[in-house]
């Protein structure tokens, strides 16, 4: 019996120290808790974005609790509402966000474009990008298998026949999309300019319009219709200056292929937490 309870003691009474030792640890080791960052920590979104410029709404937090020059309307997605959470916390004037919200340069639908290869390899754009730019006839459009629809945390983004489409509605303008797309031809600017230009082909005009019907040609007449020089034809497709233009929409009722395009007024979003 005797040669139970020894090794029995001997496991409890190690067990106990071990316990002793890391509530001692516990004690001492202990990280302080810094009440406004956690609470700053609170009303940001968690969507870890990094619009803001930090590594994440933690990093952010904690910038801006410990004071400086750290601007607390940084947080996009959050937009005015979290901004001024965030100001009442700190003491501070709010300061009002500029919304933003993403933007896809290319109007390649299936019906208008066509592809040039039977792409069978692993369905992601980043990789069909390394086989010859892509299996699409236009190396500049939208390849359409979805990384940006991934990488978006709050179903802003969808691949519609073979074309990626922002709902505007949900976007916030994180920036997560732009960054993931490997053709880079999302943008992210500010949601009160409606006037974009759904093409980023950098080819000339006749050989655009063979790839893409919905293409831009480079015509300029966009230029000529835009009373605040806010429109030019660059590298074979029309830009718009966004300090420019007014959202008078001149330049899209000149254009013949429809390639510029408006959206609708904004309106208020709410502000979606994520996790």
């Amino acid at each position: 019996m005797q040669a139970f309870i020894i090794p029995i003691a001997a496991a409890v009474a190690i067990a106990l120290i071990a316990a002793l030792l890391l509530s001692l640890a516990a004690k001492f080791m202990a990280v302080p808790v810094n009440e406004t960052q956690a609470a700053i920590r609170a009303e940001l979104p968690g969507a870890n974005c990094g619009a803001c410029g930090f590594a994440g709404c933690d990093d952010y937090a904690a910038a801006l609790a410990e004071g400086g020059d750290v601007k607390t309307n940084l947080c996009v997605p959050g937009a005015d509402a979290v901004a001024a959470a965030i100001a009442a916390i700190l003491g501070q004037d709010a300061e009002d966000v500029i919304e933003q919200v993403a933007n896809v340069r290319c109007s390649g639908l299936c019906d208008v474009t066509k592809p040039e290869m039977d792409y069978q390899g692993l369905k992601t754009c980043a990789a069909a990008k390394g086989l010859f730019g892509g299996p699409g006839s236009c190396k500049y459009g939208c390849i359409g298998f979805g990384d940006c629809e991934r990488a978006c945390p709050y179903g802003a983004i969808q691949v519609c026949n073979g074309l990626a489409k922002v709902d505007r509605e949900k976007c916030v303008g994180c920036g997560m999309c732009a960054r993931t797309c490997p053709q880079h031809i999302i943008d992210i600017i500010p949601d009160v300019k409606r006037v974009y230009v759904a093409c980023s082909s950098a080819d000339k005009g006749a050989v655009t319009n063979k790839l893409c019907s919905a293409g831009c040609i480079g015509c300029k007449l966009c230029e000529k219709a835009c009373k605040f020089d806010a429109v030019h034809v660059e590298n074979n497709h029309a830009v718009i200056d966004i300090d420019k233009c007014k959202n008078c929409g001149l330049c899209a009722k000149a254009c013949p292929k429809k390639v510029i395009k408006m959206y609708p007024k904004p309106q208020a979003k709410p502000v979606v937490k994520v996790g």
